[in-house]
């Protein structure tokens, strides 16, 4: 499911308040009108990820133990803001952002959230599994961090560009951007890095190879996929295979071949040729499976089945 709103979708302060309900969860939301309605909400959503300018409002959102209890999303948001200032407190921690902060808060724990009507913010709203499974660190506490230089500076900018060009993107380029802030945004929590978190690398890529392994006959098996069904970037695995001195290309190539040189001797595919056990193992032609099996072992396939 892909949902999106227009400009103008909220004309009055109870349908802004059910929407960003919606969006966030079940909650306390007070709004103060001061005047005639100018609050802004206009946010897409995926079947994972969401993001959402939302603003010029007074308003305080409060989300209680009772309310998630009642309603948990299992998200965090990144919070951009581009004007004015707001007070964010969660897990005893309290402060001020403005534009060139960024805070991210787990929406499933106790929180508070104030501002006058001149501040306006983007978030960007993402699998909490996400992201424990890129940063356990980031995932246990709130964070805030720079957004004018580095790392944050991109993230900015980023998560600004990816708001105005929402209703450009298809749901898969819409994820894959996202997918890919949600690496930066790790990197910034850790200070600004140049490199995937060094103490998950050893995990996620035995992760990475038991399924290459399970599923190394699918024709279609790509990095893409791997990152998707494991809850990772593609980005992200390609940065742990190469620190592990391989590559997702040759994992894939490798895993085949081994499952077909166990086919070739296995007396159950006896009656199946090379080019079908070939085909049934992941390669496209006869010709380049041939030539990796050679390299890659030393012998031909028909030496091996002989």
């Amino acid at each position: 499911m892909y949902r999106c709103n227009e400009p103008g979708a909220t004309p009055t302060a109870d349908a802004w308040r059910d929407a960003f309900i919606d969006l966030h969860g079940r909650s306390a939301v007070t709004v103060t009108e001061t005047g005639p309605w100018a609050g802004r909400l206009e946010w897409q959503q995926s079947r994972a990820y969401g993001i959402a300018l939302c603003g010029n409002v007074h308003e305080e959102f409060v989300r209680e133990r009772r309310h998630i209890r009642a309603d948990p999303r299992g998200t965090f948001e990144l919070l951009v803001p581009t004007a004015g200032r707001a007070r964010v407190e969660q897990g005893g921690a309290a402060g001020e952002i403005g534009a060139g902060t960024l805070t991210l808060c787990d929406v499933d724990r106790p929180f508070r959230f104030t501002h006058a009507e001149d501040f306006l913010s983007v978030g960007m709203i993402v699998p909490g599994e996400a992201i424990r499974r890129r940063h356990p660190a980031a995932a246990r506490e709130s964070s805030t961090f720079d957004g004018t230089a580095g790392v944050g500076r991109l993230i900015r900018q980023s998560v600004l560009t990816l708001q105005e060009e929402r209703d450009r993107l298809s749901e898969a380029t819409f994820d894959l951007a996202c997918d890919q802030l949600l690496d930066l945004v790790c990197l910034a929590v850790d200070g600004g890095g140049d490199s995937a978190p060094a103490d998950r690398r050893q995990e996620v890529e035995a992760q990475v190879r038991r399924y290459v392994r399970r599923h190394a006959a699918d024709p279609g098996l790509s990095v893409t996929g791997i990152a998707r069904a494991l809850g990772w970037s593609a980005r992200y695995l390609q940065d742990v295979l190469q620190a592990a001195g391989t590559t997702s290309r040759d994992l894939i190539r490798t895993e085949r071949l081994r499952l077909a040189r166990a086919r070739l001797a296995a007396p159950g595919w006896r009656d199946r040729s090379i080019a079908q056990i070939a085909y049934a193992s992941g390669f496209a032609s006869h010709a380049s499976f041939a030539t990796a099996y050679r390299r890659e072992f030393g012998v031909t396939p028909r030496e091996t089945r002989g």
